[in-house]
């Protein structure tokens, strides 16, 4: 069984494919116009200069402007040459007049752009056209494999898995949208030490009835009542040993017991998923990957890779790195000793290290991905460290070719700062979890709106509900510990699911209300951008591409989570300011229509990629 898999960068874009048309791409990315322009008059100046590094990104400050690039430092120190004064003349050749107003310089060199609403206008109609929605796909796409959720058979689902689970889905949708082939695969823990425990409590002690009732509470007390009495008994530890021995051998019955025990597990998982809105391409098991165990090591020891210690055999330091940087070494009062990565155990037995090497080489040999991603919480860090080291070691060639990757995640704490726990100090159970966030957005929806049918209700409280979870599971830095809280998570305002789905509920009003106007109707109407606040929602919604980059990049879904939130508040404000369907002329409230559609449908695709449905009415 897999142990428990319980500095944010400026936004960085690649050159990307079309959606649709060619025309729309480059009216798409406008910041990549901007970005040729500048590269373009960096060589007029300097005929030599490497431009693969002079970059247009997003402004950190839009009081500066909409759009920045820094390069022109850099260039200016290799070439040993005054910044400010390479800046002015680089402006001096700079022709971007189609889309910017001036360019400004600042500080000691940078350029500042400004994109003209004109420009804006012009990448909204084609989104009113159905050009694209303010991205693109990408032009190299990537096959990514995606490793999250891992729960372990014949124990339930804890809190801790909604982490793994929730960001390892909105990654997936992230690249898939984006055009990459991703295959996600469940790393089911189904074999381990454990099972001897539950096969000889499964023989001795269990309950039919209780079983039928709810199996993985009677597996769980299966496990619990068993270890203890083998904590107490030498004797009892040693039947366990012997239960697994003979499911190890593949002795009939206990193959056929362990095999129901996946099944009822498997139960509980799928009825957990279906309430997540999750699903896998895979779910291969670490039992899967057994028959390949023994090869790895023996091939491990003949490379000398790997050696014997002790009657074990581990992975050990190459030297190859500073002892700071070597997983191999631990710091032990002040000396650098051993810390191997153990293939096999003296008793022949075979560790989480030795499963997940066979995993890897099988994932590069059934489907030659180019990236493969482990989402698993951040105490796992050395294993996976030791993992990667190990398998460069083992296959340099094939290791060349992909990249592995640690998607790290922090704890869920309580209100009071410490580990998320029942009253009685259990862990918390994700179903449990999941009940009583419906029930609380029931209670939050029935406030709001006492007259709906219960029926209608229940359906809003459990989108509400399951929404609110994941979203305050994504929000926070993912590698940052978070508290959970009910009233924050579930509250109206502030930077909440609700207060997501609320905006989109307001916008798919408005369209309703305006079902007459050509924006809806399918006409194309003439998009103009005059209003400070509607230039404000238009230049948010050309980020959103630059967005799912920087999601896909970083691994990071709460970029996208700032993001909509971002994007909703630039709404409101909108609405607020600039009438919609009262506005005057009709070409005004025809284009208005416009900008509330193309919210709308972004606001609703990136709540879809955080895995949260959305509701016609809160």
């Amino acid at each position: 069984m897999r142990p428990s898999r319980a500095r944010r960068s400026p936004l960085r874009s690649t050159l990307l494919a079309p959606v649709f048309s060619v025309r729309a791409f480059a009216e798409l990315m406008l910041h990549l116009k901007l970005q040729a322009s500048l590269q373009a008059a960096v060589r007029a100046v300097l005929p030599d200069a490497d431009v693969a590094n002079v970059l247009v990104r997003p402004c950190p400050d839009a009081r500066h402007g909409d759009y920045q690039s820094n390069a022109l430092i850099a260039v200016a120190k290799q070439g040993k040459l005054n910044p400010r004064q390479l800046a002015e003349q680089v402006q001096a050749r700079l022709d971007v007049t189609e889309i910017c107003d001036a360019v400004e310089i600042s500080g000691p060199g940078f350029l500042n752009f400004r994109v003209r609403p004109a420009a804006l206008a012009g990448v909204l109609q084609a989104a009113a056209r159905g050009e694209h929605l303010f991205f693109a796909k990408a032009a190299q796409p990537r096959t990514v494999v995606i490793d999250f959720s891992s729960p372990n058979v014949a124990k339930p689902m804890h809190v801790g898995h909604i982490r793994s689970t929730g960001i390892g889905d909105s990654l997936q949708r992230v690249f898939r949208l984006l055009g990459h082939r991703v295959i996600t695969d469940n790393h089911i823990g189904d074999w381990g030490t454990q099972f001897g425990k539950l096969l000889l409590g499964w023989k001795q002690i269990l309950d039919r009835d209780a079983l039928a009732a709810d199996a993985i509470a009677e597996l769980e007390r299966l496990y619990k009542v068993i270890n203890a009495e083998c904590d107490a008994k030498p004797a009892r530890l040693e039947e366990a040993k012997q239960e697994l021995v003979k499911l190890q051998a593949g002795d009939a019955e206990n193959i056929a017991v362990w095999q129901e025990m996946i099944r009822v597990s498997q139960a509980q998982f799928d009825t957990i998923y279906g309430r997540l809105g999750v699903k896998f391409d895979h779910a291969l098991g670490e039992s899967f990957y057994n028959p390949q165990l023994g090869a790895v090591v023996n091939d491990l020891l003949a490379r000398g890779i790997a050696r014997e210690s002790e009657g074990a055999v581990g992975v050990f330091s190459d030297g190859s790195l500073p002892p700071k940087s070597d997983p191999f070494l631990v710091n032990r009062d002040g000396e650098w000793i051993a810390d191997p990565a153990l293939v096999r155990k003296s008793d022949g037995g075979f560790n989480y290290m030795t499963t997940d090497l066979a995993t890897v080489d099988y994932r590069l040999r059934t489907w030659s991905p180019d990236e493969i991603v482990y989402v698993v919480d951040d105490r796992q860090a050395p294993h996976f460290r030791k993992l990667f080291l190990t398998f460069a070691r083992w296959q340099p060639e094939a290791a060349a070719k992909v990249k592995l990757v640690h998607v790290g995640f922090g704890k869920i704490l309580g209100e009071d700062g410490k580990p998320f726990k029942t009253r009685s100090g259990d862990t918390v159970k994700l179903g449990d979890l999941l009940d009583e966030a419906e029930a609380r957005a029931l209670k939050v929806v029935t406030e709001k709106n006492p007259d709906l049918p219960g029926a209608e209700r229940n359906g809003i409280a459990r989108i509400v509900g399951l929404g609110s979870v994941k979203y305050a599971d994504l929000l926070p830095n993912r590698q940052s510990d978070y508290q959970f809280s009910w009233d924050k998570m579930l509250a109206l305002q502030g930077n909440t699911a609700p207060y997501l789905l609320y905006a989109h509920t307001r916008v798919r009003s408005i369209l309703r209300k305006g079902a007459e106007l050509s924006a809806v109707s399918g006409q194309q109407p003439a998009v103009s951008l005059n209003a400070p606040d509607e230039i404000a929602v238009a230049k948010q919604l050309l980020n959103f591409g630059l967005v799912l980059e920087a999601v896909a990049e970083e691994y990071r879904p709460n970029f996208l989570c700032n993001y909509l939130y971002d994007l909703a508040g630039r709404f409101a404000r909108f609405y607020e300011s600039c009438p919609v369907l009262k506005a005057q002329p009709d070409a005004l409230r025809h284009a208005r229509a416009a900008l509330v559609d193309a919210a709308g449908r972004v606001l609703g695709r990136g709540l879809e990629l955080l895995g949260i449905k959305t509701v016609d009415r809160m």
